[in-house]
Parts: C-alpha cells; structure tokens; sequence
C-alpha cells in the first residue's frame, strides 16, 4: 500500500504538469520503475499509459470548454496521431531505438535554444494557416509525433506543442489545448497494443488514473488562469528537464 500511495502522489502531480505542458511520464515513469523494480518494463509503461491517458483526456475536454480550438484540422490530426503511435508501437517490436535514445537530448537542446532564442514565439495566438492547409499541416504533426510516442516517448507532449507554436503559430496555451488531444489519441493506440499484450496492470492504473485527473484538473485552471506566458515558462522548464533526463538516460549511464 506504500508503495501505491507514493505512485498515485507522483500520479497526481504528473497529471498537473501534463496538463499544462505535457511531460508527465517524466514523473510518473521514474516513479513506477523506482517503486516496482522488479516488473517488466512494457508493463510499467502500460501501467503509465493506462492512468495516463484519463488526465490528458480529461485536461483536453477542459481546455476544449475554454478556449476556441481549430477543430477541423485537430480531429483528423488526432486520426492520424492515434494511427502513427501504433505503427510506432508495431515498428518497436522490430528495431530498437538506441540511436533515436542518443540523438533525442541533442534534438531538445535545439527546441530549447530556439524557444529561447524567440522571446516572442508562442506569446499571441496568431495561426499562419487555415483551410486544407492547416489541416495537412496538422495531421503531418499528428502523424510524425504519433509514430515518435508509440517507437520511444518521452517528451511527446512538449514536440506537440512546440511543433503547433512554431509551424502552425499558435500561442502556447492554444497550443497546449490543441496537444491534449493529440496526446489522448497516441495514448489510447499504445494501451490498446500494451493492453491487448497484456502489459498493464488495470488494478493499479485504475488509482493512479484517479490522481491523475486530480492533477490534471489543477494544471488545467493554472494554465487557463496564467494564459500563453504562463505555459511559456513551464514549457521551458519541461524542455530543460527533459535534457537532463534524457541526457543522462543516453550518454550518463
């Protein structure tokens, strides 16, 4: 009971920070594999999938209340999210993704340098495409970033984000709103692959997914009350830390 009491805090305080800006397994990963060690990876992963996945839909289904989101090209850039995970998660049965694991702290250091860089980016919402346009636009985002969460993961919230910033010129808090859904998709197409292999323990997800919504509920009326500046810096602090996580992960061990 110890042990499923301090994963459902970590749960509860993933879901807030996925709610604002993504990166909750960040938390809530490194919290099952500390507090489970003996387990099988992929099932600790689909354990996190499957508490996961409530916060982010729940986050998405409260941002959608609040703020206009471009629905006409985020439904089918959520199709095409939802079938890029799971051809990640099948091309993952494969190939390993050692090389992807060097290559991704090197990838973060630029978005973070860019965002950085730009101390405009992301701060009005101002969309630079409509029409057939945005939306092959968005499911190109949908797709890549899909396949990118059902092969590896991490950081699969924050590329949403900076990707709708940086191609689509959302703010980021339009942007962040626009992720959860994507999000929830790729989620839902790796725990059905994970869930059908019978790699998640639905007894535990199920409290966990409880804290989660907690904390995504929390996150949400932040990152609505502090606006795009708000989401902005949290974003970065995300990024940051996704460096050093990864970083370590790749090149420490």
């Amino acid at each position: 009971m110890t042990e499923l009491a301090l994963v459902a805090a970590a749960s509860l305080f993933a879901g807030c920070v996925d709610a604002i800006v993504g990166g909750g397994g960040l938390i809530l990963v490194p919290a099952l594999f500390g507090m489970y060690p003996g387990a099988a990876p992929a099932t600790l992963l689909g354990t996190n999938k499957g508490a996961g996945i409530w916060g982010t839909a729940w986050a998405s289904a409260q941002f959608a209340r609040r703020v206009q989101l471009a629905w006409s090209a985020l439904l089918p850039a959520a199709l095409a999210a939802f079938a890029g995970s799971f051809a990640g998660a099948w091309a993952l049965t494969l190939a390993s993704p050692e090389g992807l694991r060097k290559a991704l702290p090197l990838v973060l250091i630029g978005v973070l340098a860019y965002t950085l860089a730009r101390k405009d980016l992301g701060r009005e919402h101002a969309p630079r495409l409509a029409g057939s346009a945005q939306v092959l636009a968005a499911c190109a985002i949908g797709a890549a970033v899909g396949f990118y969460d059902g092969f590896f993961g991490p950081g699969t919230g924050s590329f949403l984000v900076f990707l709708f910033v940086r191609v689509l010129g959302f703010d980021f808090l339009h942007a962040s709103a626009s992720a959860k859904l994507l999000n929830t998709a790729t989620n839902a197409a790796a725990l059905l692959l994970l869930g059908w292999k019978g790699h998640v323990w639905w007894h535990i997800a199920a409290v966990l997914a409880l804290a989660n919504v907690a904390g995504s509920l929390i996150g949400t009326r932040l990152a609505l009350r502090h606006g795009a500046g708000f989401v902005r810096v949290a974003f970065l602090l995300i990024v940051a830390a996704l460096i050093a996580k990864t970083g370590w992960d790749a090149f420490g061990r």
